[in-house]
Parts: C-alpha cells; sequence; structure tokens
C-alpha cells in the first residue's frame, strides 16, 4: 500500500496548486473572493477546507482493481503538455492497479453529488457534465507509465463555458458539479480499458493525468462562472 501513495505531480508543478490554494485564501480573507463561493453554496471557511481536503487528499490512492501487464514503468516522470506527472517507485508490482484518489475524485464527486441535489439542478447538471465528458474524452490520451491524461486547461474553461450557456444564473453550481464529474467520465471512466498496455503501476481515478485539471475546475471554472455573472 505505501507504494500506492504518491503526489500526482512532480513537486514544482503540485507547488504551484499549493500557491493557487494560497492565493484564493488570501484573497477570500479580505472579501474578495468570498461571494464565489457563496453563490455555490458553501462559505468560504468550508470552501477552503475542501480545497485543502483536495490538496492532501491527492497523495491517497484506494486500490479497487488490478489489470495484470507484463511490464510497468517505475520512478520517472513523464511530461505531457508541458506538465511532469510522477510514476511512482514500485517493487514486485502486479501489474496496473485500479485506484480512487480521494483528493481527485471522492471529495469532488461528494460535493457535487451535494450542490447538485441542494439547487435541485440534476438535469442541468447531467447535460452539463454530458457535455464537458466528451469534449474531455475526445482530448484525453494515454501517456506511458501514467494512465490518461488531459491538457490542464480544458476543463475548467470547458466546462465554464457550457455552464454559462445552459444556466447563467446557476453557472457556478454547474461549473463546479458539470466540470468534475464531466472530467473523472469523461478522461478516466470511459478509458479504463485503454490503460492496459500502458505500463502504468497505478491509474489512479481523479489522480494523475486529471486532478491538476479537477482541482482548477474547482478553482477557475467557479470564478469565471462567478465573474461573468458578476459583471
Amino acid at each position: 500500500m505505501g507504494q500506492m501513495q504518491y503526489l500526482p505531480l512532480a513537486g514544482p508543478f503540485f507547488a504551484i496548486l499549493v500557491g493557487i490554494f494560497l492565493l484564493v485564501v488570501v484573497l477570500i480573507q479580505i472579501n474578495v473572493l468570498s461571494y464565489a463561493y457563496t453563490r455555490l453554496g458553501v462559505s468560504s471557511g468550508t470552501a477552503l477546507l475542501l480545497l485543502l481536503a483536495s490538496l492532501i487528499g491527492s497523495y491517497i490512492n484506494v486500490p479497487v482493481w488490478e489489470f495484470p501487464e507484463r511490464q510497468v514503468e517505475s520512478g520517472q516522470e513523464v511530461v505531457f503538455f508541458g506538465v511532469h506527472y510522477v510514476v511512482p517507485v514500485v517493487v514486485e508490482w502486479p501489474g496496473t492497479v485500479i485506484a480512487i484518489n480521494i483528493g481527485g475524485a471522492v471529495i469532488p464527486t461528494v460535493l457535487s453529488l451535494y450542490l447538485l441535489a441542494k439547487n435541485n439542478m440534476w438535469m442541468r447538471g447531467i447535460i452539463t457534465t454530458a457535455i464537458v465528458a466528451v469534449i474531455v474524452h475526445w482530448l484525453a490520451e494515454p501517456v506511458q507509465g501514467v494512465g490518461i491524461a488531459v491538457p490542464i486547461f480544458v476543463p475548467p474553461v470547458a466546462t465554464a463555458i457550457t455552464a454559462l450557456l445552459i444556466a447563467r444564473q446557476h453557472a457556478a453550481v454547474l461549473a463546479y458539479a458539470g466540470g468534475s464529474l464531466g472530467t473523472l467520465i469523461g478522461a478516466d471512466l470511459l478509458n479504463l480499458g485503454v490503460v492496459r498496455g500502458l505500463g502504468a503501476p497505478v491509474a489512479s481515478i481523479g489522480g494523475a493525468g486529471t486532478f491538476d485539471g479537477i482541482f482548477l475546475t474547482g478553482i477557475v471554472a467557479v470564478l469565471l462562472a462567478s465573474f461573468s455573472r458578476r459583471a
């Protein structure tokens, strides 16, 4: 199990996400961005705890399935669209382990379902999720040693535009829920069969390859939607 736990991005790139989180903390504390999260239906304090939990939880992978693999990569950094993803160091590894990432899959899924239920937006949420899933699935690519990866800014930008077109008044909720669920479905779930043969020791749903896009969706997409409505 110890070999299953690792950061989804190389140190400098993960530090950038931490820096973005700290910037959001500062902006909320000076009441610049608090409105963006109150429109989501959560307090700024709760939003910060969830963002922090996502960062910490990105280190934790829970194995759920295993594909036999002749050979797996180990202890490398793989570059995709300029972002460095980590291939964990593994010893005597049986194959490709399918895992669920706590910070990139569990937390965003639970929050997305909560927001859709609280705002009674199931139908619009399903439509937004489906559109984002199609876009993300179209652009997702198999990466040797990592699994499935998506260009980092595709999920938040596609989500913000889709949410604004479907329901401008509730764009913030749709942006978060549709972006998170759509990315998980389009990139990871619809490509589970593709990871065989990539030599990835761990194919993490919501982890390396998609975590950065999902995390930024929680920040960038919501802020784009909120700023647009405020204007």
